[in-house]
C-alpha cells in the first residue's frame, strides 16, 4: 500500500494486523506471469459458463460487522450445501484476526465441495499468493484499494505465475482508475461501504460501464434474492459473489436455489 493513499480506518486496522503477522517471513520476489484463459483455470472457466448466472457462494466464520460465527455456521457442510444447490463456485474468507478464516479452511471447503475456489485475504505481501495456491485455491482477491495501479498489477502477474486468476475488488472510480492499461480476467464491484457497511446495489449498476470490458464482472455483497440478481444481471453483471444471506438462512439450500434456479 503506498504512502498517502487513503483507506477506510477498519481496513487500515485488518492491513496493520496481517502486516504484523507477516513480518517475519520470507518475501518471494514477484514474477511476472502468463495471463490465464479459462482453459487454464477452473475458477474463470466456471463463472464464463455460466456468464450472466454465476453465483460464487461464500464461506465465512465471522466479520467485524456480523461477530464470531464459529459454531454457528458449520464451514465444511456449508460448502458441500453449496456444490448440491447450484453454485458454480466457492469464496472462502482466509483472514485469521477479524474474519477467523483461514487457508486450511480454504483446503477444506473446496476438498468437501469440488468446487473452485477463489481465496479471500487482505493480500500485502507475495507469501499470501503461495499459500493460496498451497491451500488449491483457483483465484485470489486483490483489493484495488490497497495497492498503486503497479502494485496491483504487479500482484496479479505473480498470482497469474502460480496459476491463480486474480479477482480485483473494486469500490469506486479512483479504484477503476488503477485498471487502466492493463488486461484483467475478472473485476468485482463491493456494493458495501468500507467505511460505513452500508450496501447498496445501485452503487454496481453506477460503477458497470467503467469497468473494463473484456474482463468478467463479480457483484459483490448485499444480494439478499433473487431480484436483486436478476437487477444486477439486467445491468450486464456475469457472476454474483453471496455471502451472508447464505450463511445467515434459515434454509440456506432453498435461499440458494432460489437464486440460481
Amino acid at each position: 500500500m503506498s504512502a498517502g493513499m487513503s483507506v477506510p480506518d477498519v481496513l487500515r486496522r485488518i492491513v496493520e494486523r496481517r502486516r504484523e503477522r507477516l513480518a517475519d517471513s520470507a518475501v518471494p520476489t514477484l514474477l511476472p506471469g502468463e495471463a490465464l484463459t479459462p482453459a487454464d483455470n477452473d475458477f474463470l472457466a466456471a463463472l464464463a459458463a455460466r456468464r450472466g448466472a454465476a453465483v460464487i457462494a461464500e464461506v465465512k466464520m465471522g466479520s467485524p460487522r456480523l461477530g464470531d460465527l464459529r459454531g454457528r455456521v458449520d464451514p465444511v457442510a456449508q460448502a458441500e450445501l453449496y456444490a448440491r444447490h447450484g453454485a458454480v463456485a466457492l469464496s472462502v474468507v482466509v483472514e485469521p484476526d477479524f474474519f477467523h478464516g483461514s487457508y486450511e479452511l480454504l483446503a477444506a471447503c473446496k476438498r468437501a465441495s469440488g468446487l473452485p475456489a477463489v481465496a479471500k485475504d487482505f493480500v500485502v505481501h507475495p507469501l499470501q499468493l503461495a499459500w493460496a495456491r498451497e491451500a488449491g485455491a483457483d483465484a485470489v482477491l486483490l483489493l484495488a484499494a490497497l495497492h498503486d495501479a503497479e502494485e496491483l498489477a504487479a500482484y496479479a502477474a505473480a498470482a497469474r505465475g502460480l496459476g491463480l486468476v486474480p479477482l480485483i475488488e473494486t469500490h469506486d472510480l479512483e479504484d477503476i482508475a488503477k485498471l487502466a492499461g492493463e488486461a484483467w480476467e475478472l473485476v468485482g464491484v463491493n456494493n458495501r461501504d468500507l467505511r460505513t457497511f452500508e450496501v447498496d446495489l445501485g452503487h454496481s449498476a453506477a460503477l458497470l460501464p467503467e469497468l473494463p470490458p473484456a474482463a468478467l464482472k463479480v457483484a459483490e455483497s448485499g444480494i439478499d434474492g433473487r431480484a436483486a440478481l436478476d437487477e444486477l444481471a439486467e445491468s450486464g453483471f456475469d457472476a454474483f459473489l453471496i455471502g451472508e444471506s447464505l450463511l445467515l438462512a434459515d434454509d440456506p439450500a432453498a435461499k440458494l436455489r432460489e437464486l440460481v434456479e
